[in-house]
């Protein structure tokens, strides 16, 4: 049995993430295909606009025949945490044979040459990292830099654009384990990951995010072309029934979870350092909204994406402490006709399956069903601010079935 993974946060599932998909079981040759996805809170800092259960359904009626969950630890961390957590449970289900990702480079071997040289940083070449950080360059810009000094121009892969930073951490991630999974690269279609305006059929996920954003009166005609029919169908329904997210619907929360912490520091949070920390309380009374707050203490070398990481962190009490790969496989959804997967995941995974959370007690350790109750409640802010803002029921997931299609 051929298995291909992938990992994604499909926020939403667009036609750029179809053809991903489709394209790498054909060309893995794969007899399934596995999705790990991030949960209700993704890796740029920010809550999914729509939840889980609804992306991993989006998922399913498109190709994919198993939705597993990507634990917040790891989905909202940095890319080397969020592609080593993903790579640790992907190792530990034991029937992986493929993983596949977009890379704007397209090119797998001057990935994995780029992989290895970061994966073995010299003396010589932390010396020139450093140096270039001194200058208030951002990090991926540093790395970039340190390297070209070093390689010129044989290491060709750039490590500003964020899919092949994942790419790379992917690679790393893959090595480092000693992985048995071949990695494969698809050159990503649609257009780049940061693009605002829609451009036709492979828009980004950003611009479908924006396009919604702006729109007032629930017309997303402009957004259908965009997206499967199935996963616009069901991005319509939520729409209707007030279900979409964005960050600054966690303003409040956030702004009391800063509050509380004045006195003790945030330092202890995960990816906040000292220097963070106090720039952070410093501008505490101009605290006005997630989003603005995140305008104002991004900094030249630290971007508005690491900032919202750290806020969100600090809003779902992520600490430096609680950054391990999880030791358990929750399943959000799969396929009736992938039943034969889901067979032989059972009998070669080498941590515990949820499938009910009822069952969770018998299944887990003390310390891994403190993993998952944690992950439980920090779905719960999500679903808990969902309905306070936008005047829903409370989602309560010990009574939400998997989704099976």
């Amino acid at each position: 049995m051929r298995v291909n993974a992938i990992i994604a946060e499909y926020n939403p599932f667009h036609n750029g993430h179809l053809y991903q998909l489709n394209e790498s079981s054909q060309q893995t040759d794969a007899d399934y295909t596995i999705v790990l996805m991030s949960g209700n809170f993704v890796q740029r800092g920010a809550p999914a606009i729509i939840d889980k259960y609804t992306r991993a359904k989006m998922t399913l009626l498109n190709g994919a025949d198993l939705v597993l969950e990507l634990p917040s630890y790891s989905a909202t961390g940095s890319a080397e945490f969020f592609a080593r957590g993903a790579i640790s449970l992907l190792n530990n289900l034991g029937i992986v044979t493929t993983l596949s990702f977009g890379s704007e480079c397209g090119n797998l071997s001057r990935l994995l040459d780029t992989a290895t040289v970061l994966s073995s940083e010299s003396p010589e070449f932390q010396t020139i990292l450093k140096k270039h950080l001194s200058t208030g360059l951002t990090y991926p810009l540093s790395l970039q830099k340190a390297l070209q000094n070093l390689y010129g121009s044989s290491l060709t892969v750039d490590i500003t654009q964020p899919n092949n930073i994942l790419a790379l951490e992917y690679c790393k991630a893959l090595m480092q384990t000693d992985s048995t999974i071949t990695p494969f690269t698809i050159t990503r279609k649609d257009t780049g990951y940061h693009e605002t305006q829609l451009s036709g059929s492979l828009s980004s996920a950003n611009a479908i995010r924006l396009a919604l954003g702006s729109t007032n009166d629930n017309d997303l005609s402009t957004l259908q072309n965009t997206m499967p029919e199935s996963a616009y169908d069901l991005l319509v329904d939520s729409v209707r029934k007030n279900h979409i997210m964005c960050s600054n619907d966690f303003s409040s929360v956030l702004h009391y979870c800063l509050l509380t912490n004045r006195v003790s520091g945030l330092e202890h949070y995960l990816d906040v350092t000292s220097d963070l920390s106090d720039r952070i309380q410093k501008h505490l009374n101009d605290f006005e909204t997630y989003e603005q707050f995140c305008e104002l203490i991004k900094t030249k070398n630290i971007t508005y994406a690491r900032i919202s990481r750290c806020l969100l962190h600090i809003l779902l009490g992520i600490t430096k402490e609680d950054n391990t790969p999880a030791s358990y496989i929750r399943i959000l959804g799969f396929r009736k006709a992938a039943k034969p997967l889901l067979s032989s995941l059972k009998s070669n995974c080498n941590l515990p399956l949820v499938t009910k959370l009822a069952d969770a007690e018998k299944l887990l350790s003390s310390k891994d069903l403190q993993h998952l109750q944690k992950e439980l409640s920090i779905s719960r802010i999500y679903y808990s601010v969902r309905a306070t803002q936008h005047h829903v029921s409370m989602l309560n997931e010990y009574k939400q079935p998997i989704i099976i299609t």
